[in-house]
């Protein structure tokens, strides 16, 4: 059992910019959902004829699509700088649960991430992966035997309820008709918001977890290593 913490890899500025990614992340699903407020707005005024000019419900038109194009590229580009960090944090956090000691494990650094992207493996492997990070990061010499957080069980069900929820609306845009159909859309869109809102915050709360297992069990082993000397003097 290696427990001289050979390998292991500082992850204090890491951890600090998936925090503030996923702090971002919260900004601008807020934004997103006040500019899909806005443009839910617009469609009930479409649709009960409130507009007494065609040019102005076309300014009006043309100015909503301009703002949540605006909006939706601000969310695409957070939410893909901040899904590569955090996935980068997870490989870190596997690499350094293996360095603290946690022998056996089942995933590598490679395979907790690269699971993301096979499908119907992506519906749990994941989750299994993860749960084992913080069973090795609570107790590398004893992980197997740790029990885990139902805040991990809770996070991969938020997430597999907004991947399903983000996919339905994907194909329901493919399939949109009428006004009422747009208006369907704009609500689910705003549950999905509500969604990946909970889920930043309930990833926020693992991160932090795992990261003090981590460091924690990193200073003891240190603090161990110096006292020996003197002891065996």
């Amino acid at each position: 059992m290696s427990s001289n913490n050979e390998g292991f890899k500082d992850s204090e500025t890491l951890t600090a910019w998936v925090r503030y990614m996923l702090y971002a992340q919260i900004i601008v699903v807020l934004v997103s959902m006040a500019s899909n407020y806005f443009e839910y707005q617009l469609l009930l005024d479409y649709q009960s004829g409130n507009y007494v000019s065609r040019e102005q419900a076309e300014a009006d038109g043309a100015a909503n699509d301009y703002r949540q194009s605006l909006v939706g590229f601000l969310f695409l580009i957070i939410f893909a700088v901040s899904g590569f960090m955090i996935l980068r944090w997870i490989h870190r956090a596997n690499h350094n649960a293996r360095a603290l000691g946690a022998n056996n494990m089942r995933f590598s650094p490679g395979w907790s991430i690269g699971f993301y992207f096979i499908p119907v493996l992506a519906l749990w492997k994941p989750y299994q992966a993860m749960k084992e990070i913080w069973q090795a990061s609570k107790k590398p010499s004893d992980w197997e035997s740790q029990y885990t957080s139902g805040i991990v069980q809770l996070w991969w069900l938020v997430w597999l309820a907004s991947s399903f929820l983000g996919y339905a609306l994907l194909r329901s845009a493919m399939r949109v008709e009428d006004l009422q159909d747009l208006i369907n859309l704009n609500i689910f869109d705003q549950v999905g918001c509500v969604l990946s809102i909970f889920l930043a915050l309930i990833f926020l709360n693992i991160v932090k977890r795992i990261h003090n297992f981590q460091t924690s069990h990193l200073a003891s082993t240190h603090n161990e290593m110096q006292a020996t000397p003197a002891s065996v003097g």
